[in-house]
C-alpha cells in the first residue's frame, strides 16, 4: 500500500512511504527507492528495512549506496547507519562529476553501480565514478555479466557508459576495483522481445584469479564439451584477473537469431572442482533453452526501471518470473502507478509489459 505523507517537507513536496518488507523484503526495494527519488526529486521514507533477511537493517554495501544517492543528491538523510532498519531521503538535483564510493567489504558494487545508473544518466553531463567493492560475488551480477549482458542492452535503449575493471574483488575478501563513465542519455528506444528465435552463439570467460591458469582451462574445457553438441558457435576465453584474493568464475552468454539474449555464471569455492563450476553456468544457460524465454530472469528485473524512462510500450518475454521481478515492479508503483503488468506464474515464464514515457 502506498501512502502519501507530510515530514518536514516543503509544502509542493510529498515523502512516498515505503515497507522494505514487501515481497522478497531485500536489498533490491532499498536500491529501487533510491533510484527512484533521485531520479524524481521525491523525498522516500522506508522502513523494515531488509526486514525479511536473516542480517536485517542496512549492510554496509546498502549503507555505500544510501551515501551515494545522498552525495549525488545533495540530500538531507536520516537513518543512515548501519544495521538501521528505516531511512529518510530528501533529494535535491542529480549533479554530475566525479565520484569515489567505497564498500568496505566484498558486497557488490555492480548493484552499487546499477543505483547510480540512471540517475547520473540524466544528471546533465558526464560523471567518473570508482568503486570499491566486490565484483564477483554471489547473490549478484558479477562485472562480467554487466558488460556482457547488461551494458550492450543499456546501449541499444539509448544510454551511455564505459566500464573497466581494474582489479578483481571476490568474497571474502573483496578490494575489487571498477572505473566507469556514465554520459549523459542520448535518445531513448522501447524494448520488445517476445519470441527469441534460434540460438546462433554462444560466448564465454572463465577467470581466475591468484589461481593457476589450468583452473580456468578446466573450467573451460568442461563447460566446451556439454555445449559443442548444443551450439558449434561456442568460444570461451580464459582471463587471469588482478584481485587482492582468490577466487574462481565462469560465464556464459547466449545470443538468438530475433534478439533474445541469456547470460548466466558461476563462482568457484574453497574445495569447489573447477568442473563443478562449469557445471553449474551451463545447466543454467541449459534450463533457459528448454524454457520459453526471450531474456533471462536476471536482466528482466534489471529492465524494469530504464524502460519506464523509455517512450513507448515496451514488452519482454522472460523464462522466468522471479521475486526479484515482482518486488521490482511493486516498488516502482510506488511511484508510478500501473504501468508494469506481469503476466505469468511465479516461477514460470511469464510477459512483461512497461508503460514508459515517464517524465521527471
Amino acid at each position: 500500500m502506498v501512502r502519501f505523507i507530510q515530514e518536514n517537507t516543503p509544502a509542493s513536496q510529498q515523502m512516498i512511504e515505503i515497507n522494505g518488507a514487501i515481497g522478497e523484503g531485500g536489498g533490491q526495494v532499498l536500491r529501487t527507492s533510491l533510484s527512484l527519488s533521485a531520479l524524481t526529486g521525491t523525498p522516500v521514507r522506508i522502513e523494515q528495512i531488509r526486514a525479511n533477511r536473516s542480517q536485517p537493517g542496512l549492510r554496509p554495501q546498502h549503507l555505500a549506496a544510501v551515501r551515494a544517492i545522498a552525495k549525488l543528491t545533495g540530500a538531507e538523510v536520516t537513518g543512515a547507519d548501519l544495521n538501521s532498519s528505516a531511512l529518510t531521503l530528501i533529494p535535491q538535483k542529480v549533479r554530475p562529476g566525479r565520484y569515489r564510493f567505497e564498500i568496505p567489504t566484498a558486497g557488490a558494487l555492480t548493484l552499487l553501480l546499477q543505483t547510480v545508473f540512471l540517475p547520473l544518466s540524466f544528471a546533465g553531463g558526464t560523471s567518473s565514478l570508482i568503486l570499491t567493492g566486490g565484483t564477483h560475488v554471489t547473490w549478484s551480477p558479477i562485472f562480467h555479466y554487466l558488460t556482457a549482458q547488461w551494458l550492450p542492452i543499456m546501449v541499444k535503449l539509448g544510454f551511455r557508459a564505459e566500464l573497466v575493471l581494474s582489479c578483481a574483488g571476490f568474497y571474502p575478501r573483496g578490494g575489487g576495483e571498477a572505473r566507469v563513465k556514465i554520459l549523459p542519455a542520448r535518445e531513448l528506444h522501447l524494448f520488445t522481445c517476445v519470441s527469441r528465435g534460434a540460438l546462433t552463439r554462444i560466448r564465454g570467460v572463465s577467470g581466475v584469479a591468484n589461481l593457476s591458469d589450468a583452473v580456468a582451462k578446466r573450467q573451460k574445457h568442461q563447460a566446451l564439451r556439454r555445449l559443442y553438441p548444443v551450439c558449434q558457435d561456442t568460444k570461451i576465453t580464459t582471463q587471469h584477473l588482478p584481485s587482492p584474493g582468490k577466487g574462481t568464475f565462469l560465464l556464459l552468454q547466449a545470443d538468438f537469431a530475433d534478439g533474445g539474449s541469456a547470460c548466466y555464471s558461476a563462482l568457484g569455492a574453497p574445495g569447489k572442482p573447477a568442473e563443478q563450476v562449469a557445471n553449474e553456468a551451463v545447466d543454467q544457460l541449459l534450463a533457459f533453452l528448454e524454457q520459453d524465454g526471450c531474456v533471462d530472469h536476471f536482466l528482466a528485473d534489471q529492465l524494469l526501471l530504464p524502460l519506464l524512462l523509455s517512450p513507448g510500450n515496451s514488452v519482454f518475454r522472460t523464462n522466468r518470473v522471479t521475486a526479484h521481478l515482482l518486488t521490482n515492479a511493486q516498488v516502482i508503483h510506488h511511484f508510478f502507478p500501473g504501468r508494469i503488468t506481469v503476466d505469468g506464474a511465479p516461477g514460470q515464464p511469464g510477459l512483461v509489459r512497461v508503460t514508459g514515457g515517464v517524465t521527471f
